[in-house]
Parts: C-alpha cells; sequence; structure tokens
C-alpha cells in the first residue's frame, strides 16, 4: 500500500532567544554559545490512506510536537512532511487544509467570544468551502454529524459540557473536509464515560469519511482500542513502529516494554490487588541527551556498544521495525513472560 502522509528524517530544535546583550555581540563579530533541545530527533515514517496511526511515549518525548509538525503548526528544523507527495509547508508556512488538528482541551481551543457556529464556520468561509449565505446549512449538517442539536449553533463555549465542546472542536476540523486529522490527546481531559462516546463517534466518522489520522495519547488502552500501528517515542526518536497486536503483544523494545508494564492492572489473587511496575530511573535532560542509545541508562539490557553508538532502525518483520540492539533478547523476554 502506497504512503499517503511521508515523514522524512524530520527533527524539530527549541533555542532560547538572544537577549540584548547577546544580539550586540552577534552583530559585532562575537559567537555566543545556546543550548537547543531536540525535541524531535530524525523521525521517519509514513502512514496509508485510511489508516489510524497511534503515537505513544511518555511526557516530554516530543509527540505533541511531532503532531505539530505534521500538521504544519510548526516548521521542522530539518527534513520535510508531505501528503501524497506535496509538502505540508513552503517557507515556514503551512499551504495545504487537508490537515486538521483536534487538541486536547476544547475549552481552550474555543474562542469564547465568538459563537460556536461561527468558530466552524470561519474556516469553510475563508477557503470557499461554503459561502456565508450558506454557512448556517453547512454547519448544522456538521453538527448533526457529531452528534449534536444544530439549535445550539448560537450558544458560546461556556454554555456546553466538556463533552460537547469537543464535538464541536471535531465539527470545525472535519468542516474543513480534511484527508488526515491530527488528534492530540482529544479525550484525555474527559470523564470517562464521555471518553467512550468521543472514541465511539471518532471511530464512526474515520471509518465513514475515510480519514487517515494521526492520535496522540498517553492512554494505552484507547491507542490499542483506536489504532492499525503503533509508534512509541523515546526522547524524540522512534524506538519502536508497527502493528498494534504485535507491539503490545511482544514488545522488541525494552522501552516499550517498560512502558506497557507501567500500566495499572488488577491482580485479584496477590496481596496487592493493583499492581504496576515503574520505569527505573529518569528520563534524561533534552538539553544534554546521553550518548548512544538515550534509553540505555535505564536499560536492563544495557551494553557497552548501546553506550557509545545509537542503534539504527532495522525490521524485526515486513512490517515492523525497532531501534535496539537487543530486540532479538527483548523478543524472548516477552515471549516468556
Amino acid at each position: 500500500m502506497s504512503a499517503f502522509l511521508t515523514i522524512d528524517n524530520v527533527s524539530r530544535l527549541f533555542g532560547p532567544k538572544l537577549n540584548t546583550g547577546e544580539k550586540i555581540a552577534v552583530k559585532l563579530g562575537g559567537k555566543v554559545e545556546t543550548r537547543s533541545v531536540r525535541a524531535v530527533s530524525d523521525v521517519t515514517l509514513s502512514v496509508s490512506k485510511g489508516e489510524t496511526l497511534g503515537l505513544v511515549g511518555e511526557s516530554g518525548c516530543g509527540k505533541s510536537t511531532l503532531g505539530r509538525l505534521i500538521a504544519g503548526i510548526l516548521p521542522p528544523s530539518s527534513g520535510t512532511v508531505t501528503i501524497e507527495g506535496v509538502p505540508v509547508m513552503s517557507n515556514g508556512k503551512k499551504v495545504t487544509t487537508r490537515v486538521q488538528t483536534v487538541f486536547q482541551d476544547p475549552f481552550a481551543s474555543l474562542d469564547p467570544r465568538m459563537k460556536v457556529g461561527e468558530t466552524v464556520a470561519e474556516g469553510p468561509i475563508a477557503h470557499g468551502l461554503t459561502t456565508r449565505a450558506n454557512s448556517k446549512a453547512y454547519v448544522a449538517e456538521w453538527f448533526e454529524r457529531v452528534g449534536l442539536d444544530p439549535v445550539w449553533v448560537d450558544r458560546y463555549p461556556h454554555q456546553f459540557s466538556g463533552g460537547q465542546r469537543q464535538r464541536i472542536a471535531i465539527a470545525r476540523a472535519l468542516a474543513m473536509q480534511p484527508d488526515l486529522l491530527i488528534c492530540d490527546e482529544p479525550v484525555a481531559s474527559l470523564d470517562v464515560s464521555i471518553q467512550a462516546q468521543i472514541i465511539n463517534l471518532f471511530l464512526e466518522l474515520t471509518k465513514r469519511l475515510n480519514l487517515t489520522c494521526v492520535f496522540i495519547s498517553h492512554d494505552l488502552s484507547v491507542v490499542q482500542h483506536v489504532s492499525d500501528r503503533v509508534a512509541v517515542m523515546y526522547l524524540g526518536r522512534i524506538v519502536e513502529l508497527g502493528p498494534v497486536a504485535q507491539v503490545f503483544g511482544h514488545p522488541a523494545h525494552p522501552y516499550t516494554a517498560a512502558l506497557f508494564g507501567s500500566v495499572p492492572k488488577l491482580v485479584l489473587d496477590a496481596d496487592e490487588l493493583v499492581h504496576f511496575d515503574t520505569i527505573a530511573g529518569e528520563v534524561p535532560s533534552p538539553l544534554s541527551p546521553p550518548a548512544g542509545c538515550y534509553y540505555h541508562p535505564r536499560c536492563p539490557l544495557a551494553s557497552s556498544g548501546c553506550r557509545t553508538a545509537p542503534p539504527p532502525t532495522t525490521p524485526v518483520s515486513d512490517v515492523r521495525s525497532v531501534a535496539c540492539y537487543h530486540s532479538d533478547q527483548q523478543l524472548d523476554r516477552a515471549k516468556r513472560s
């Protein structure tokens, strides 16, 4: 199956802004040392048309930054993001409406001073998807598709519940008729019962509209439920990529295994009803990541080679890859457990 979304060797660095004295020093020919955070580091992957890719990892691993790079909200420091060969950004500006984003907090992403109908209609009117005269009917159609009553289009965001606001945010994204949807923690701020409704709505709409999706979440059970494949990130790098059933069933990277093992589980025949394994050690500073494999200071399988050179991404099968020198050993451990 040919690639629809292609992310080719994409990196994103964040550096401090120069103060007045440093700017003067640079203009006078001086050198100013600054340290940058490499939030995303040399990420290469592709997503097929109609596929949902789950993106998981600890807080600060670069998931949301990668989502913003794909969406064209942030320009990459290097590399390219293309949809069917066409760049998402040109000269640092987004040049396509084919990719839209649903953010974590709909109360923050919706303008409190605008009626929700105006918010949903604003983009389609600007890009010629509907006219101002027909905008109310256009918005009403999308409200119905996400399970909202069209009579609510003249209300403001604060007049809705959290689940209703997220439905409005989904309607706003889909009203732009995108081919690719970036969902950045779309249910994290909602009650559990409402989460289930939004997830079911998401599954229904992606199937009906044949949407390609990148689904970013900390909730591994949600990712497992909605995704076709999953990519695991650690300190800006993709360490494992493959079909959901294979990665969740037998993780090939020690970090993936540790991440899945940290999920609390009910154990009815043990002394403790709830059991989980914490990941050893601390996440290294992205300002000064370790040499070699970034995970080696926390890895139980680390060897001298892990400390000197970063492991290349190698295939585990035709549909799965991992960046680890000890993936065979980890797979053996996973199959025995």
